[in-house]
């Protein structure tokens, strides 16, 4: 007979949809600002890096693409995912690239500045619009080349967007993937490096994760490359372009304008830049859907242990075949299973179905067994060597 089903704590540390909220079952979930001891996290911009994070918390759900705000290397370490919401904003950041591009192109920004500047009553209004419009005259983005630097969900639909309004794409990503592959417009040119996309773009676009390798991607050397005038738009992450360098180049016209999703004292109020307040993914749509991604994702973990969409963890999907179900999360190493697989058969458990994933250096595995796993065994294999942590997954009475 199948176990009762237990009950999920979930700390909320930034205002979530509350569609999404609603895909966590009240009879099996309470969430809320102030749990002392969740089972999981869901956040969107806070800082997790000063919090104290509750031994209790098993899981980790940013209802966002970047995790820049919480301590990755720490809880894989504890053998907790962190989840994002990958493409679930694709669409609002591409149309706020679009939006970077026609406001660079047109001028708009320093000619809002000059309407802004007429006194409402001067009797001679019309005629210092006329006198004035000529310093704002700008260009047609049709024509021109878009350079995309990062090819996931959001690169692949500004690409598509950008060819449908008559640019050529000049398109740069070394870990492509198959999926994104697929969604890529044939028209799109592929580069062989970064620096080729800075050398012939009049726009160019970033759409890549801040780690290590993209930490100052464009920078002082490579911006030299760009032609003179180029659009240099950043809705991507702050640091993976070297600011001091782009106001370097700024200054010295060889770019044109700095479009970017980041206020600093060095760019705010720059007459050749213009900085948006984080608005990338700021839309209903895209809250509502990455709260709804996130939500799920963090569900099906909680509940059967899949992994979706984790930043440090493998993909694992297993259908449930039985009512009780083990979860270990384990550094890489060799004879994990073995060792997994002889304390289960010392309890006389039998294995229904496993599956075993790796990821650098995380491996994870899912166990369905035929009958209760008693707690002595899963104190055994959590003192295995190399384990991180151990989750009993009995499936609810109900089949919920």
């Amino acid at each position: 007979m199948a176990e009762a089903a237990r009950s999920f704590g979930v700390l909320v540390l930034n205002a979530i949809s509350a569609n999404g909220l609603k895909r966590l079952p009240a009879a099996r979930y309470s969430t809320g600002k102030d749990l002392a001891q969740p089972d999981a996290v869901l956040v969107r911009s806070a800082d997790m890096h000063s919090l104290p994070i509750a031994p209790s918390v098993q899981a980790i759900a940013r209802a966002g693409a970047g995790t820049n705000n919480i301590p990755v290397k720490a809880m894989s370490a504890r053998g907790v995912p962190v989840f994002n919401a990958p493409g679930a904003n694709a669409n609002a950041v591409k149309e706020l690239v679009l939006t970077g591009m026609l406001l660079a192109a047109r001028n708009v920004a320093p000619a809002l500045r000059f309407v802004s500047s007429l006194e409402p009553g001067m009797p001679d209004m019309d005629k210092a619009v006329e006198d004035g419009k000529k310093n704002y005259a700008g260009y047609e983005l049709a024509g021109h080349t878009l350079g995309i630097v990062g090819l996931g969900k959001i690169g692949c639909l500004v690409a598509d967007a950008a060819i449908k309004l008559g640019m050529d794409v000049l398109g740069y990503d070394p870990e492509i993937t198959v999926d994104a592959a697929w969604s890529l417009p044939a028209q799109v040119k592929k580069a062989a490096s970064v620096a080729e996309v800075l050398k012939n773009a009049h726009f160019i676009t970033l759409h890549v994760p801040l780690v290590e390798a993209t930490k100052n991607l464009v920078n002082e050397g490579n911006l030299k490359l760009v032609k003179n005038g180029a659009v240099l738009l950043n809705f991507s992450r702050e640091g993976v372009i070297d600011e001091a360098a782009a106001v370097a180049a700024l200054d010295a016209k060889q770019l044109g304008t700095y479009v970017c999703d980041f206020p600093s004292p060095a760019i705010n109020r720059h007459p050749r830049a213009i900085a948006l307040p984080h608005l990338g993914a700021s839309t209903r749509e895209a809250e509502e859907n990455c709260a709804i991604m996130v939500v799920d994702q963090l569900r099906d973990y909680l509940e059967h242990g899949n992994i979706a969409n984790a930043v440090n963890f493998p993909q694992v999907a297993m259908a449930r075949e039985s009512a009780w179900r083990v979860s270990i999360a384990n550094a890489n190493v060799p004879n994990m299973l073995g060792q997994i697989s002889t304390a289960m058969a010392r309890a006389g458990l039998n294995i229904h179905n496993m599956v075993n994933k790796s990821r650098n250096d995380m491996a994870y595995t899912l166990v369905d067994v035929d009958s209760p796993v008693g707690q002595a065994t899963l104190d055994e294999i959590r003192a295995i060597a190399g384990v991180l942590a151990v989750r009993y997954l009995p499936h609810a009475a109900d089949g919920a």
